[in-house]
């Protein structure tokens, strides 16, 4: 149904996803942004992105998260965070930590941020520093302390792969004992360099059932403390994720650019069009472009997913990894097991479980190694 031009049967994207920069101090292997991210810095302006975000209000749209690269490298982060709180949004800030002071955790609370989110690496600094590729971890925990002490929810974020998932245990340790409200175990999901360092990261199947296992238990014994979230790897599922809830249903990110993606990482897609912010309004963009209504709903669906009853669960799954897989972003999701593609999966698994490779040609995020792998890709 159409009215104005506009569709009014499209809900809200009730979450929209502020990434403020690519910039960042650490050099994590994992990393989803771009991988030609140093080519891509023409950064909305403080005015751009109040404008943005009152639009994004006025449609809508209810959370509010700010993240990057690293978001703490820009200096007028209060003032926007400032500015979404005047308008009623729910924010949270998506961080290594790295730049951050206790004078800036007040900051940030007297701008009226929710929630703090603090990533690392690992459970000991020298694994958390080797994968960080920089000097971080004691940072880390001091600003955990003093985002804890500053009345702000904590939220930890560990990213797990085969070099730090056996260490599950001594991870939730340091978690319960920063008195962190949530902790998230959050796999590695194999975009960007993650995805071109895949053979080195992907963990086996034995480690992700074992750490399965513990974050299970640490769950029960401590849920009046913590909450505990375990995110499978999409490559040991034998159905995908239900990706954003849906392609263009609650969900949207702006990039540092200026561009507005269904997911973080759609931009990867290249025989899609990606409206910029800077040229159409916000509404437009979510109700209207070619973009967002690209696989919105059910009706852009091939065989198998068409016939699958499961296709109100999942939407398909990740478009983004089915054309990273197949080439071909339309296609069936691989980690799906009805998936023509399934075997793409299938090896990468094998690879990993039958003989592991070791860390010595990963690849870390920095402007040097975004060239050298996007010649490889």
């Amino acid at each position: 149904m159409k009215k104005d031009g506009l569709n009014n049967n499209i809900g809200a994207p009730l979450w929209l996803l502020a990434e403020l920069t690519y910039a960042c101090p650490l050099q994590c292997p994992y990393c989803s942004n771009p991988i030609e991210f140093a080519k891509r810095n023409n950064e909305l302006t403080t005015v751009e992105w109040r404008k943005l975000i009152e639009q994004a209000r006025e449609l809508g749209a209810v959370q509010l998260g700010f993240s990057g690269g690293e978001p703490l490298v820009r200096r007028d982060l209060e003032e926007i965070i400032l500015h979404a709180h005047q308008l009623g949004f729910y924010t949270n800030l998506v961080t290594s930590s790295v730049g951050m002071t206790t004078q800036r955790v007040l900051a940030l609370k007297q701008a009226g941020l929710d929630s703090i989110q603090i990533s690392l690496q690992a459970s000991t600094q020298v694994l958390n520093d080797y994968f960080a590729h920089a000097a971080s971890f004691q940072q880390k925990i001091a600003m955990a302390r003093a985002v804890k002490a500053a009345g702000f929810p904590l939220v930890l974020n560990f990213v797990l792969h085969r070099h730090n998932i056996d260490f599950v245990e001594s991870i939730l340790d340091l978690g319960l004992q920063l008195n962190a409200d949530y902790i998230e175990l959050a796999n590695t999901q194999y975009y960007g360099f993650a995805l071109h360092n895949r053979d080195y990261l992907l963990p086996t199947q034995q480690q992700v059932e074992r750490a399965e296992m513990i974050a299970h238990q640490y769950r029960d014994l401590y849920q009046d403390k913590t909450r505990i979230y375990y995110v499978v790897p999409d490559y040991y599922e034998n159905r995908p994720k239900a990706c954003m809830n849906g392609w263009g249903n609650i969900f949207m990110t702006i990039t540092p650019d200026g561009y507005a993606l269904p997911c973080h990482s759609a931009r990867i897609i290249p025989d899609l069009q990606f409206p910029s912010v800077r040229e159409n309004d916000l509404r437009w963009i979510w109700q209207e472009s070619p973009l967002f209504n690209q696989f919105r709903g059910l009706a852009w669906m091939p065989e198998p997913c068409r016939s699958c009853p499961d296709k109100y669960e999942d939407f398909g799954g990740c478009r983004c990894q089915a054309f990273l897989l197949t080439e071909d972003s339309s296609a069936a999701d691989p980690v799906c097991h009805l998936s023509p593609h399934h075997d793409k999966i299938v090896a990468a698994i094998n690879k990993v479980n039958i003989n592991p490779p070791s860390t010595a040609k990963l690849m870390f995020r920095n402007p040097k190694n975004s060239k050298l792998v996007a010649k490889g890709d």
